[in-house]
């Protein structure tokens, strides 16, 4: 992901209009040099997807989109990667917004700004430093945005821009705009053919709007991104309605309206036709059907129930007709549920202003202030009788004319971060869009006592801007101010962003300490913007403080790799603690999360609490004496599966998945590190073993000794037995076993049958070299064992047909089933390893025969235990437990997932996108002004 090699320095005719107008509307526009095309024109691509977006086949980098794709899906990132969008405007709002898109990875990004930076724009660009200033606004991000992603085109426009040029895009933003131009350029996407989507969005200080316009019918393929919710059935009555109950194994998420499947149903097949039948009066474990089943069969047992996801049509008002009659806004904060209407009018206003006056209102100034009013109130008159407010609040509109000029970083952020999503959604279909027009203000943030004129007046800083908001005292605040962030991952890069932006700790008094022990990944690229590829293998926090200094060279930061616990309180002493007025929380566990809040109360010191999970987020803001502290509340505890459930009787992939981990670590992690921990001291270990004496120590050495023993390998063919015979021994035999001490028509003390839901029936596999998934399964884990023992793997174990020989001259033993063999049926049960009087006297004649193998292993042997890594797609590690839970899921009728899911679920990975991470981090700080 190396940046091109640009030319960000062509000439850029020089205007001299006021910074304070609309971008001007003289001189010819041009792309720059930093791109030798136009984004590539919608008609030269083919157009199959929602609502005229192309999904090309372009490949996706796993590796780096993996949190992201976790969020999306791959339909979705294709749409994505085919999706040209414009961005006009390029102060703070508009650079946040490019940069969440260009890591999302859209295919182009053009980049339209007429004006040059001043010194006012470094408050909220983070792209700009002062040697930009008298650039070109789009040509001086180029190189920069570059960096993030080296696979998005992106190109600038740097003069006038024609309703014609809108057609090369599928989605268009812009953040400054005289309403008259958007009405226009509105119109030319809502009837074009097909429609672009168009936002509009501003930041005023501590305001910020959004309208969206995605067409006259813009489809929804997937309102929330959640996976089709399901339920295991238990019962259904002979009813008109029925009534369907689920087991109480979870809770079901269905709600009235809702359209659900049902199959696998035993007795009432009626049911099982794939019709969509609709859901009303839904409990926790039960629902009522829209169906009349009183001629159906009489319901037996069995049955899967599923949520049928119907897309969605929209249709949106262009912004001509929505203006004067918005209709029902977004509300963000119910207490303010007046709000929007008298914000939308403001707006107008401000934009009337602007076009009368040609320049924002004077902060302070009780003249423009009271012209402003005036105007709102006379756009008040002409709005539609439900559109109307009451009163024009004077309070409220004076704090909207003295940050009107002013976009704040922190309401950038926010603001990039949704803006940036509802691009995404345009484009792809996923997620209910914004619908339409969104208003939000932090007046909250306000110092509490008056500010006088004087106090907002510029000082020709870089802060002017924030000034005109908060003025020059709480400035100099920040300036001072001692900070601990804890954590520099994706919230942490954002969060130092907006720090280094805001001026705070950003003298010699003030100081910024930043800790994290982690280093930097392939995939931490698409999120965490402060890093790039030639950094990866580096300490987070370091990196993460250097390009925060690039930002603003005067921002005083310290970077350190400790893990903040208990066992670093010699590091951040009592005296550390002491010194700090704030912490900030950029952290992705509860754990860490839980031992810093208890540090700041105990010291009484606030804490800015943030969190993201896919498109979802959350913030808290923790003030002594004032809130509640982040431990006051814990969410329940996660459900985890009865181990009998996951080792004999799964019912879902995700314990299919949570076996296929556990079999991949034992086999290839634990046996060999107890093999070598066994031969780098014989007596110690035995005499450990002895000690312990349980069923534990008896079925460990049992496989260390199996190990050694029956299953050592020493050839790669000795490997390709070993996988064999763990596929015959996993996929037949168990299951050959489990349905013999149990058979189908097996029944409960109770009476009811053994086989009733939750369970499954399973049936064996049978092998076969002409089942690829069958050969993919015995490659992986041949390679991986061969690893292990040190074995190098020859060319021709990828061949299929060379693989399926050597696969052929393996013999498996026929199977006998046992009689008498103990299954765990208890799901109270911890540990599936049975005890017997005769522990001692196994584990001594174990230890023995141990002994005995080790004398015929080559002098200074040991084993090369594989610890699991999901983020290498070429190590076979995710090909092989893919493969364990796919086979498990076959012999249970389990619908089976592709290696990405897999990885998902397995690794344990938390989705993750960086317009979330913008989002919350942004919302995060006014409030901790």
């Amino acid at each position: 992901m190396l940046p091109r090699k640009r030319d960000t320095e062509s000439e850029v005719e020089q205007r001299g209009e006021s910074p304070n107008s609309y971008p001007s509307k003289k001189g010819k526009a041009s792309l720059s040099p930093s791109s030798s095309m136009n984004p590539p024109s919608k008609n030269s691509m083919d157009i199959d997807g929602v609502n005229g977006t192309g999904a090309s086949s372009v490949e996706i980098d796993e590796d780096l989109h993996s949190r992201q794709l976790a969020v999306y899906g791959r339909e979705t990132m294709r749409r994505l990667f085919a999706s040209n969008v414009l961005i006009s405007g390029l102060q703070g709002l508009g650079a946040e917004i490019a940069k969440n898109l260009v890591l999302a990875g859209v295919r182009s990004v053009t980049l339209h700004d007429e004006e040059n930076i001043e010194l006012w724009d470094l408050s909220s660009n983070f792209f700009f430093s002062e040697s930009d200033i008298g650039k070109n606004r789009a040509l001086a991000c180029v190189q920069k945005l570059q960096e993030l992603n080296n696979a998005v085109l992106i190109s600038t426009l740097t003069g006038p821009l024609e309703k014609e040029q809108l057609s090369n895009f599928q989605a268009v933003v812009f953040t400054d705009i005289p309403l008259e131009k958007a009405i226009e350029f509105d119109d030319y996407c809502h009837t074009h053919n097909p429609p672009i989507a168009f936002i509009k969005s501003e930041v005023r200080g501590l305001f910020g709007n959004i309208f969206c316009d995605f067409g006259p019918e813009f489809t929804v393929l997937d309102v929330d991104g959640e996976e089709p919710h399901t339920g295991i059935v238990a019962s259904i009555s002979n009813d008109n309605p029925a009534l369907v109950s689920c087991v109480d194994d979870e809770r079901l998420e269905f709600q009235d309206g809702d359209l659900v499947t049902f199959s696998e149903i035993k007795g009432m097949t009626e049911l099982n036709d794939g019709k969509p039948r609709k859901v009303k009066s839904a409990r926790p474990y039960s629902f009522m059907l829209e169906e009349d089943t009183s001629n159906f069969g009489v319901y037996d047992r069995g049955g899967i129930v599923t949520q049928v996801k119907l897309p969605k049509v929209l249709k949106f008002r262009p912004l001509s007709e929505a203006i004067k009659e918005p209709g029902e806004f977004l509300l963000s904060d119910f207490s303010k549920f007046d709000r929007p209407p008298l914000l939308h009018i403001a707006f107008l206003a401000l934009d009337k202003f602007r076009s009368e006056m040609g320049r924002f209102p004077v902060p302070g100034s009780e003249d423009d202030l009271q012209k402003l009013i005036d105007l709102a109130a006379g756009i008040n008159q002409t709005m539609g009788d439900g559109s109307k407010v009451e009163e024009i609040d004077k309070k409220l509109m004076c704090h909207f004319a003295n940050g009107a000029r002013a976009v704040l970083n922190p309401m950038a952020a926010m603001f990039g971060g949704i803006v940036g999503q509802e691009v995404v959604k345009a484009c792809s279909g996923k997620f209910h869009p914004l619908f339409q027009f969104f208003y939000f203000d932090s007046v909250e943030s306000l110092p509490t006592e008056p500010l006088d004129a004087g106090d907002l007046k510029p000082l020709n800083s870089r802060y002017d801007a924030q000034i005109s908001v908060f003025g020059s005292k709480l400035q100099k605040k920040l300036q001072e101010s001692k900070i601990f962030m804890v954590g520099s991952g994706a919230l942490g890069c954002e969060f130092l962003k907006n720090l280094a932006l805001m001026g705070v700790s950003c003298t010699q008094k003030g100081k910024l300490t930043i800790t994290d022990d982690d280093v930097i990944e392939k995939s931490n690229l698409s999120r965490q913007f402060l890093f790039r590829d030639w950094n990866i293998g580096q300490a987070k926090s370091t990196v993460a403080a250097a390009a925060a200094s690039v930002i603003n060279p005067n921002l005083h930061a310290e970077a350190l790799q400790n893990r903040a616990s208990p066992d670093t309180e010699n590091v951040f002493n009592d005296a550390f603690w002491e010194s700090l007025d704030a912490v900030i929380n950029a952290l992705d566990n509860v754990t860490a999360r839980m031992y810093i809040d208890s540090r700041c109360l105990y010291f009484q010191k606030p804490l800015l609490e943030s969190g993201t999970l896919g498109a979802k987020c959350n913030t808290q803001m923790v003030i002594p004496h004032l809130t509640e502290n982040y431990g006051a509340s814990r969410d329940p505890p996660e459900k985890q599966a009865p181990m009998c459930t996951v080792h004999s009787f799964p019912h879902n992939i995700d314990h299919c998945l949570t076996w296929a981990r556990s079999e991949f670590e034992g086999l290839l992690e634990k046996t060999p590190n107890e093999v070598n921990s066994f031969l780098s001291n014989p007596d110690g270990y035995a005499s450990g073993m002895r000690s312990a004496g349980d069923a534990q120590a008896r079925d460990q050495l049992e496989r260390v000794l199996e190990c050694l023993d029956r299953e050592r390998c020493e050839t790669f063919q000795d490997c390709i037995t070993w996988i064999r015979l763990k596929f015959e021994d996993y996929f037949a035999n168990r299951v050959k076993q489990l349905t013999y001490t149990f058979p189908g028509d097996s029944m409960n003390s109770s009476g009811t049958f053994f086989w009733s839901a939750p369970k499954r029936f399973p049936r064996p596999l049978e092998f076969s070299t002409s089942d690829l998934s069958h050969l993919h399964f015995i490659m992986a884990g041949a390679i991986l064992r061969a690893e292990t023992f040190g074995i190098p793997t020859p060319d021709w174990a990828k061949d299929p047909k060379k693989l399926a020989e050597a696969i052929d001259k393996v013999i498996v033993p026929e199977f006998q089933p046992k009689q008498g063999v103990k299954i765990e049926t208890d799901e109270k049960a911890t540990n599936l390893s049975s005890a017997s009087i005769d522990d001692a006297a196994v584990i001594n004649e174990l230890i023995v025969k141990l002994e005995d193998c080790a004398k015929v292993l080559s002098p200074g042997f040991k084993m090369n235990p594989i610890q699991f890594e999901k983020d290498d797609d070429t190590n076979y590690h995710m090909d092989l437990i893919a493969g364990l839970a796919n086979m498990r899921a076959r012999n249970y009728s389990i619908p089976e997932v592709d290696k990405l899911k897999a990885k998902f679920i397995a690794g344990r990975i938390i989705p993750a996108i960086a317009t979330s991470t913008a989002m919350a981090t942004g919302l995060c700080l006014p409030r901790a002004l």
